[in-house]
């Protein structure tokens, strides 16, 4: 069974010769995380050529992924085209997320947590103030308006837990 808690990076790891460009926006976003974090010239010397690279791979995925985003390790995005993140949502390790995905706000206060394994189906809609538990899945086309428990199943529009 796939960690909740324990990324696997070899997930996010592109295979030689493939083209992935969900795996490269992926690797831009961990360099420009990784550059700021250090915080030596070195690294703010290159931190705009990261930033350029991730925005060149933005425009290729069509994915709206900012840098500064709280996602876990091992995050696979085969499909990434139309995913949006908000910048303040947080997305533990080890999760599944494919095209037209929205994580964000809604008029309520607060932003999605996803916890870790987390399987989010396309076109799915994620929203608000919510909590997804880990283990939990997101059919396609779901809106889902209300928190999620670990190990269950929320499909519909609204979503609802089966």
């Amino acid at each position: 069974m796939i960690s909740a808690t324990e990324a696997d990076w070899s997930r996010e790891k592109p295979l030689p010769g493939q083209y992935e460009p969900g795996k490269k926006l992926l690797a831009a976003l961990r360099r420009y995380q990784r550059l700021r974090a250090e915080s030596t010239p070195f690294g703010k010397l290159l931190r705009p050529f990261v930033v350029l690279q991730h925005r060149f791979w933005s425009a290729v995925s069509g994915a709206d992924i900012p840098l500064t985003t709280k996602i876990g390790g091992g995050l696979l995005i085969p499909h990434p085209n139309g995913i949006v993140i908000h910048p303040d949502a947080e997305i533990g390790p080890n999760c599944l997320i494919f095209q037209q995905v929205t994580i964000g706000a809604s008029p309520k206060p607060g932003l999605p947590v996803i916890e870790g394994h987390v399987d989010i189906g396309a076109g799915a809609k994620i929203l608000g103030p919510i909590h997804i538990g880990a283990h939990a899945r997101v059919g396609a086309n779901a809106v889902v308006l209300h928190s999620v428990p670990a190990n269950a199943t929320a499909v519909g529009i609204p979503a609802v837990v089966k």
